[in-house]
């Protein structure tokens, strides 16, 4: 069975297709400036590449370059889309409406269109990338929609409630959802799977680390804490997102510097974090060279992103009673071996060992346990794969119809 994987912004497209008979990816790529011109590259699995402008004034337009890159010229990987058995999606928010992945139909669009307020610069991009699909496939190509949230559901109110007046969570739903899910469902899978226990028995936390980035506590296999919140924009500092802060600092700048509440949520998401503290890049590599060249904003920003993890793993351990298992994940997670070293160097309450040269290797896609025979906790890198959760949800709810 062939999948095509989607994952649809507000001026881009994503793709990934996958033959689930070996979970084999045989192409992917990227549709860029939809409506701005337009911008597509990507590859296949033999290494054949394709990199080009060409206009894509809608996301419709997009899925049709999508078909015409994998059907027809040099980088065809099939003969027709009747190959393609279903499509699958992610959608960031599914609320609190949805906690698990499901069949498209009109009540499933209806309800990911209600909650476009909790996630207005996601979920709408996700229905345009649905309703393109469903243009482009006919309605015989069933679609599955996989939220981004919906590992957190497990939570317990005492950890996705915000103490503020109760009647807002009643009138609004707000409270913390949590992000990344699929990618801590992946690595939390796979990672029972290398200890040879069963996820229920493990205290474990996961630690997606990119360029937004969460923390993931779950025992008894079930989610109890994530980092976070409403939006993505909660937790620790990000590439460009602030992480949390005392509301009141939210306050005192709108008043001090007369900022509308989308003017704050632009400096929030978009100016903050390692790109504002560094004033160089949201990119760690680059802060990583400029702190190696005497760049002390770099080199301060390195530290706050490192100090505010282990506080966050710290919390975690608290909140779980202990820990056997870490794992780091996500960009930063699987490729910053010096940030993996600190936070474990920091750990010795724990009992954490890692072994330097393993942790060394543990890059560009290397799959390893970076801790010692004597550590007391277990420490893993596993490279994410979030497009074959996707596939294998879809895979499922398709062979169940």
């Amino acid at each position: 069975m062939k999948i095509l994987v989607i994952n649809a912004g507000s001026s881009s497209l994503k793709y990934q297709l996958i033959d689930m008979d070996g979970e084999n990816v045989l192409a992917k790529g990227i549709c860029e400036r939809i409506g701005a011109g337009g911008h597509m590259h990507g590859n296949t699995a033999d290494g054949r590449k394709f990199d080009f402008d060409v206009e894509m004034p809608n996301h419709t337009v997009a899925f049709q370059q999508v078909k015409a890159v994998l059907t027809e010229g040099d980088c065809a990987v099939i003969a027709s889309l009747d190959e393609i058995r279903a499509v699958g999606h992610r959608v960031v928010q599914g609320g609190a409406t949805f906690n698990k992945s499901m069949l498209v139909d009109d009540t499933v669009i209806a309800g990911i269109d209600r909650l476009r307020d909790l996630a207005p610069l996601h979920n709408p991009a996700h229905l345009q990338g649905i309703r393109a699909c469903q243009e482009v496939f006919g309605p015989n190509v069933p679609q599955v929609v996989v939220f981004d949230n919906a590992f957190h559901s497990t939570m317990p109110p005492e950890a996705y409630l915000y103490a503020i007046p109760y009647e807002y969570y009643e009138k609004y739903k707000i409270r913390r959802y949590g992000f990344h899910g699929t990618s801590h469902r992946y690595v939390s899978a796979r990672c029972a799977e290398l200890m040879g226990k069963n996820l229920e028995e493990i205290k474990m936390i996961t630690c997606h680390l990119g360029n937004g980035s969460s923390i993931t506590a779950i025992k008894d296999g079930k989610v109890i804490d994530t980092s976070m919140g409403l939006t993505p924009l909660d937790g620790f500092m990000m590439g460009t997102r602030s992480g949390g802060l005392d509301p009141s600092v939210v306050t005192y700048l709108q008043a001090k510097e007369g900022w509308t509440p989308k003017q704050t949520d632009e400096v929030l998401n978009k100016k903050s974090g390692m790109l504002g503290i560094s004033g160089i890049s949201s990119d760690d590599r680059d802060l990583a060279k400029a702190a190696a060249e005497g760049n002390e904003r770099a080199l301060l920003t390195r530290k706050m992103l490192w100090y505010q993890i282990r506080k966050y793993i710290g919390s975690y351990v608290a909140a779980l009673d202990g820990v056997d298992a870490i794992v780091f994940t996500g960009g930063i997670g699987e490729n910053g071996q010096f940030i993996r070293a600190d936070i474990c160097g920091n750990l010795s309450y724990l009992g954490v060992e890692i072994d330097n040269a393993i942790n060394a290797k543990a890059l560009h896609g290397v799959e390893a346990e970076i801790s010692t025979p004597a550590s007391k906790v277990r420490i893993f890198v596993i490279p994410t794969e979030e497009e074959l959760m996707i596939a294998r949800d879809t895979k499922a709810i398709v062979e169940a119809m």
